[in-house]
């Protein structure tokens, strides 16, 4: 009776409460004979289980007193040293981003499904990795005709279910398809697109094909061209390192430089129109910056606090986000909306990783690799909540979660079972974000690189399934070589070893074994969760 009484004083119970479970505990071991030691068990397991249960309550019943607005801003190539609420050590100014991680939770192992772009976008939307579709590598172009098929439940396609309004503004790069001239392969721009977001579940959307590199240059609102082109444009490597894009039809109301500001003051424009009318919306907003053409706007040089015109884009990017999000607050609904700030993979080696160093600054921070590859360096992003109404301000989750895992979350937060055929790579988050979670949120995921290379990460353990980096870094998949000699696949503790510099692949043939099986297991089945 003692070891009772001491158990519920532990847990916060007043003393005539503690008499009332104490009686009660005596007549269960009366009647049932069930011990009091085991019957202290069973209570801790029910009442754990009753606050996880009112934590997912207080959810829905703020989920079904107003849905929560839901903004997601895609980054394009930013590194996770590259924010400084991720890296303390990262030399970019970052304000309005650092204040985004301050008012909400940080994850500092979060993941893209992919270390480059259109297979990430395609597991943002779909919650199913790239991979299980035609692009087994690599990327599309500006002109690809569409990844997502008809009929596959999309984010958008989903809140649109539940009464949303749905808007998409920016770098799309997961196909459509473009109308062509009759008998020709040329694209007619006097036609509307198929297969675009239009068609996907977004009931607004603007914005350009592919990367702000890749022809053609021309805007889609809504699947209609919004010009046609009447010229081509180049900017060459040697004109600007990494200021180029290639030679393609633009159209006269693109200006290269004005692509990120223009997608911004749309996105403004939207969040102040949603905002008068009673349906909760989800903006995708996916920024071009900071990948190629690195474009900082003449106010924004200098203003970084290196000498980059990287860093100097990453600053203007930043401020960016600092402008949607004065329109949130500005419009009085900043409470219930849960922005998600993120990027697609790693930074890009166009950012000139050696200058950046020179001046004390690693876009990968403490990470090996960068975009491309299957090492951290590739596809850890920098990934942070921001939901006021339910997410502690100033928190971090260290749970490792990845991109794909936006749709089931969005299914959780309505009470919404998906069915087997949509999310097959998806994981709520939920439980972290009410900062319920009992322990892994995820049994495993999967990473891949340009080159189709896998990798599998499950608790501290991360197996890559090739001797090389899959990707730009060394060793490169083409430089035999360079790699001849090394074990034929790779093992790192990243918990001692972040920098994935200690290969452990013949030290613990066993767990390669488990992590080799759990990998064939989900490419064999076709899903991860279930």
């Amino acid at each position: 009776m003692a070891q009772t009484k001491r158990y519920f004083f532990e847990q916060g119970f007043m003393e005539t409460e503690m008499e009332a479970h104490l009686a009660w505990a005596d007549e269960i071991e009366l009647a049932h004979g069930i011990p009091q030691p085991i019957f202290k068990n069973i209570f801790q397991m029910l009442r754990s289980l009753v606050f996880q249960i009112l934590a997912l309550c207080v959810v829905s019943s703020l989920m079904a007193e107003t849905a929560p607005n839901v903004v997601y801003i895609l980054t394009d190539d930013l590194g996770y040293g590259d924010v400084r609420v991720c890296n303390p050590d990262g030399k970019i100014a970052t304000p309005n981003v650092d204040e985004l991680g301050k008012g909400g939770m940080v994850f500092t192992d979060a993941h893209s499904n992919s270390s480059v772009c259109t297979p990430t976008r395609y597991g943002v939307l779909t919650g199913r990795y790239a991979f299980r579709t035609r692009l087994t590598k690599s990327v599309l172009g500006g002109s690809s005709p569409h990844l997502i098929l008809p009929g596959r439940i999309t984010a958008a396609s989903f809140l649109k279910e539940q009464g949303y309004h749905t808007a998409f503004i920016g770098k799309w790069h997961l196909g459509w398809d473009w109308a062509k001239v009759e008998g020709t392969k040329d694209i007619d721009f006097s036609k509307p697109i198929t297969h675009g977001p239009k068609d996907r579940g977004f009931d607004y959307s603007y914005g350009h094909s592919g990367s702000l590199d890749m022809a053609p240059y021309v805007y889609v609102e809504n699947g209609m061209p919004t010009a046609i082109p009447v010229k081509e444009t180049e900017v060459t490597r040697e004109e600007a390192p990494n200021g180029w894009w290639r030679k393609g039809a633009t159209a006269p109301d693109f200006e290269h430089i004005d692509v990120l500001p223009n997608f911004t003051r749309r996105a403004v424009k939207y969040i102040g129109e949603q905002a008068k009318t009673d349906a909760p919306f989800f903006l995708y907003l996916a920024f071009p910056s900071p990948h190629t053409p690195v474009l900082p706007t003449p106010e924004f040089k200098g203003k970084s606090g290196l000498e980059s015109g990287y860093a100097d884009f990453v600053t203007m990017t930043d401020h960016m986000v600092g402008e949607v999000m004065d329109a949130l607050e500005a419009a009085g609904i900043s409470e219930n909306t849960m922005v998600i700030f993120t990027s697609d993979n790693g930074c890009s080696p166009e950012a000139d990783f050696q200058d950046l160093k020179k001046q004390g600054h690693n876009p990968s921070s403490v990470f090996r690799g960068h975009k491309a590859d299957i090492f951290e360096g590739g596809h850890r992003v920098p990934f942070i909540v921001r939901w006021p109404a339910v997410v502690k301000a100033g928190s971090t989750c260290d749970d490792t979660t990845c991109l794909t895992d936006l749709l089931a979350t969005l299914a959780e937060m309505h009470g919404v079972t998906l069915p087997e055929d949509a999310g097959e790579d998806s994981v709520s988050m939920l439980p972290n974000l009410t900062g319920k979670a009992k322990g892994p949120v995820r049994e495993a995921t999967v990473h891949h690189s340009i080159d189709g290379t896998f990798a599998i990460r499950q608790g501290k353990w991360k197996f890559i399934e090739a001797p090389h980096s899959g990707g730009w870094s060394s060793p490169q998949p083409r430089d035999l070589k360079s790699y001849a000699d090394l074990p034929k696949v790779q093992l790192y503790d990243l918990e001692a070893d972040p920098g994935e510099r200690n290969n452990l692949s013949k030290e613990h043939p066993d767990i390669v074994k488990s992590l080799q099986a759990l990998l064939d297991k989900y490419r064999k089945e076709g899903q991860s969760v279930r």
